[in-house]
């Protein structure tokens, strides 16, 4: 191990470890297994210039299919939207990049106000009564949500829809077994693709929360919402509801059937795909103190300065294990997206309220026009479930190899969407595509003209 650090003379290298109280090298990773150890010399490329390096990485790079040069149909989770050049303008000022983490309460003025903005536009947006300053992503939200649920009820199991989001499920999974809880699915109907309200009814009985997402993973409405959030607080539970934000401008906010707290992805409110990122993660809760109290993240308040005629910005609650909560704390959250939650801010002031509600029925007419005439095609199921879409829905291919049907679409440069067997075994042949306001008639025609040619 010493060979790592021969650029220390014996003698420097002696009086660092006798200053940190150790012998050797060795010693200071005496706590990382020896079958995980390098053995032997590193096998390392020779290094190269900073213009070598740049070329080396442009032609990496140039490997990669760019997002701009296929016309894709890819959602599940993260939709593409336009992005007004507002927006951007917005959130590149110096101002909103260089303040970018309300960690101290000293932070400026502004960034607070924003965040305040934010806050109250995911209260009216969600109908809940306070919201926090974000989280990482929707993902993480959800997964904080059922651990706050947990904390709040004392109980030790939870339900979560099996239509719910694959990647966020595992992340649920993954913040929940520390705590050895009981992590329950409830079944989604095999023709609606709803949740299955008798499969949600046999498994309630000591559960402390219910997670689902409504529009679902399949982009089906779950039309049952207010029958599942009487289910869960009949027993006692908390009702949790995940959700697309642009959605809501034409569906009912979750606080208008029964939801407890309100998680979702914010990315598709001002931002930009890339690699799957920055997300944003929306957390909204009533305004029960019980719940208020076990809010991960923080939040933002409003009240005047000391002469009490000029309004201030403060936080009013923290989460964060390194400040005085310490491990008491109820979260382990680090850092917030305040940045895509400034984008957001100015993504929402610039639709308005009309603005939204138009948007969302574009996107919902778009998906609609492409449902029916994709189900024109011989051979092709659409939609493949029953229950009512937004702006994704579910297709089912009639005989063939569905990998190699989609290969063959790709070389047309077009991703007709997400394959499910990966996710849903049991949905063999089924395809989930997206359709939102990116998306001309005119793509829409070349995705149809292109299956007709694949299919045929």
């Amino acid at each position: 191990m010493t060979k790592f650090f021969k650029d220390y003379s014996r003698e420097k290298l002696d009086k660092v470890l006798e200053k940190i109280g150790v012998k050797n090298v060795e010693e200071l990773y005496s706590d990382v297994p020896d079958s995980i150890k390098i053995k032997g010399e590193v096998n390392l490329p020779k290094a190269l210039d900073e213009i070598e390096v740049e070329e080396y990485f442009e032609k990496v790079l140039g490997k990669n299919i760019v997002h701009d040069e296929v016309l894709t149909f890819l959602g599940a989770g993260l939709p593409p939207h336009y992005v007004p050049a507002a927006v951007e303008a917005i959130v590149s000022r110096s101002e909103f990049y260089t303040a970018y983490t309300p960690y101290q309460p000293e932070i400026s003025q502004g960034i607070l106000q924003a965040l305040f903005e934010y806050q109250s536009m995911v209260c009216e947006l969600t109908g809940m009564d306070v919201a926090n300053s974000s989280m990482y992503d929707w993902a993480t939200g959800a997964a904080e949500a059922l651990r706050m649920a947990l904390r709040v009820k004392g109980k030790k199991k939870v339900l979560v829809g099996e239509n719910i989001g694959p990647e966020r499920k595992s992340v649920i999974r993954t913040y929940l077994e520390p705590l050895e809880c009981d992590v329950l699915e409830v079944s989604y109907d095999s023709v609606s693709g709803r949740i299955d309200l008798v499969d949600l009814e046999n498994k309630v009985k000591d559960s402390c929360a219910l997670y689902i997402e409504n529009p679902n993973f399949f982009g089906i409405i779950e039309k049952d919402a207010l029958k599942m959030a009487d289910i869960i607080h009949n027993e006692g539970g908390i009702f949790i509801v995940g959700i697309d934000p642009i959605s809501l401008g034409l569906l009912k906010p979750p606080g208008e059937y029964g939801a407890d707290i309100v998680v979702g992805e914010g990315q598709s409110l001002g931002g930009w795909l890339n690699f799957g990122g920055p997300s944003l993660g929306i957390f909204a809760c009533k305004g029960d103190m019980t719940l208020v109290r076990q809010m991960p993240g923080r939040i933002i308040g409003m009240t005047t300065d000391l002469s009490g005629e000029r309004r201030a910005f403060t936080m009013v609650l923290q989460t964060r294990e390194q400040h005085i909560r310490r491990e008491q704390a109820t979260s382990n959250i680090c850092t917030n997206e305040a940045l895509m939650a400034v984008a957001t801010v100015a993504y929402l002031a610039l639709l308005g309220s009309r603005g939204l509600r138009k948007l969302a029925v574009e996107i919902f007419e778009r998906a609609h026009y492409a449902c029916r005439r994709l189900s024109e095609v011989k051979n092709v199921i659409a939609p493949y479930f029953s229950g009512e879409f937004y702006q994704e829905f579910t297709l089912k291919l009639i005989g063939g190899d569905i990998n190699k049907f989609f290969n063959r679409v790709v070389d047309k440069k077009i991703i007709p969407g997400v394959i499910l067997t990966r996710y849903f075994p049991k949905l063999d042949n089924v395809l989930l595509s997206c359709f939102t306001e990116v998306h001309t008639i005119e793509d829409i025609e070349r995705l149809v003209e292109t299956f007709k040619e694949v299919m045929a």
